[in-house]
């Protein structure tokens, strides 16, 4: 990937493909999560292909839906890594609507050919774990071939996989126009990346960027992105206590990467030196331990040796959410604290809440990565911003400012 916005390129969508009479191979992404008895707990994904599904079949299309799932070991079929859970809900989903079916082991099975034969308009195939085959994390050309002979389309709509270079994402899309065949964006992908692309390109003022999680080095290219185009970045989470080493503060027994100590000095000086503002906690919910019903205490400024930081405190919470308010833009990746553990959910809940006041306020607020929108859901406000993004990685990438290879292999606009 080269470095520029991955959303620089218009691409040709879904809504502009004559699809009638034909089959068409959608990518999508229905990597989800589940719960240990295999039971799907968010299915946000896979509602989000349905806008580009239903598109294609009210064209008077044939279906085939792929997607990768888990981290099988590429040799063939693996019982707990099956798709099978997604095409249950996904048959619910389309009821009604659509005949969905499911075949084969691996995707380019006897099975899996003969049953994309037998599709017809109207229909739905879900292919088995396209990660059942090795060539799809290789990103081989004879791999993508086999699928390229599927269906005379392709669509890109599993922006939560674009930044990956597998197959199905990059070398199937250039299989497909080779062979004279049109490769789109599905609906999702475009409108992610419309409003990723916009956020960053063109974005409202003042325009506020939180970003949280664990470590510094899992966000820092899209810090130093960001200090070009931000007015002020709100820094929580566990990465946050870096910054404050950074500046001298004890931070007890929190979670602190030494070797980006001096990374994230830099990134404070040259915040400063760009005239942007770098909001850090004043104050902490501390734990004695990261588990229920231990010892906590709230503590401003330097923390004692034997205590950690789990959560921004009342004071940051207030000072945080005034920024947000008065944001006309924000984009967010990452929670203030260890939200999954009360009560270190505190933080993350005033952040959101001030997001979903300025949503109401009529400013545009994106939420990325996979811990942010599962806050969002524990806390039930999901709906309340403008949009939820469905990558973690993609979305992140996007905000270092990287550009996808496999949106510039889709036709162009």
């Amino acid at each position: 990937m080269t470095e520029a916005n991955a959303a620089a390129a218009p691409r040709r969508t879904v809504d502009s493909l004559d699809a009638k009479g034909k089959t068409v191979f959608v990518r999508a992404d229905f990597n989800v999560p589940t719960d240990d008895a295999g039971a799907i707990t968010d299915d946000r994904r896979i509602r989000g292909a349905l806008p580009t599904i239903e598109c294609l079949l009210g064209k008077g299309a044939a279906v085939v839906v792929a997607s990768h799932f888990g981290r099988p070991a590429g040799t063939g079929y693996e019982a707990g890594e099956s798709l099978k859970p997604v095409f249950e809900r996904l048959k619910q989903l389309l009821a009604g609507k659509a005949e969905v079916r499911f075949a084969g082991e691996v995707p380019t099975d006897a099975a899996s050919a003969a049953a994309v034969a037998a599709l017809r308009p109207g229909q739905v195939l879900l292919l088995e774990n396209l990660r059942f085959e090795k060539g799809e994390k290789k990103g081989d050309a004879a791999f993508a071939g086999k699928l390229a002979a599927y269906a005379q389309a392709y669509v890109n709509d599993a922006f939560g996989a674009s930044h990956r270079a597998d197959a199905s994402m990059v070398a199937l899309p250039r299989a497909m126009r080779a062979a004279g065949k049109p490769a789109v964006a599905g609906r999702l992908l475009e409108k992610e990346l419309r409003f990723l692309g916009a956020a960053l390109e063109s974005p409202r003022r003042p325009f506020v960027a939180i970003v949280g999680g664990a470590k510094v080095s899992d966000k820092l290219a899209a810090l130093s992105n960001l200090l070009d185009k931000v007015d002020a970045i709100v820094v929580g989470g566990a990465m946050a206590y870096t910054f404050l080493r950074a500046q001298g503060v004890a931070t007890g027994s929190s979670l602190v990467e030494p070797d980006m100590v001096e990374r994230a000095a830099g990134i404070l000086r040259d915040a400063h030196a760009r005239g942007r503002t770098i909001l850090l906690p004043v104050d902490h919910v501390c734990g004695r331990k990261l588990e229920p019903g231990t010892e906590t205490a709230v503590v401003a400024g330097a923390i004692p040796d034997g205590w950690m930081g789990l959560d921004i405190g009342p004071r940051s919470q207030a000072l945080f959410a005034e920024a947000c308010r008065a944001a006309r833009q924000v984009v967010w990746n990452g929670p203030m604290g260890a939200f999954e553990t009360k009560p270190f959910d505190a933080g993350t809940l005033a952040v959101a809440r001030a997001v979903a006041e300025a949503t109401a306020a009529g400013a545009v607020t994106i939420a990325g990565g996979g811990d942010t929108a599962a806050s969002l859901d524990v806390l039930g406000l999901a709906d309340a911003l403008t949009h939820v993004s469905t990558g973690g990685g993609a979305s992140l990438e996007m905000l270092e400012g990287k550009r996808f290879e496999s949106v510039d292999a889709l036709d162009a606009a």
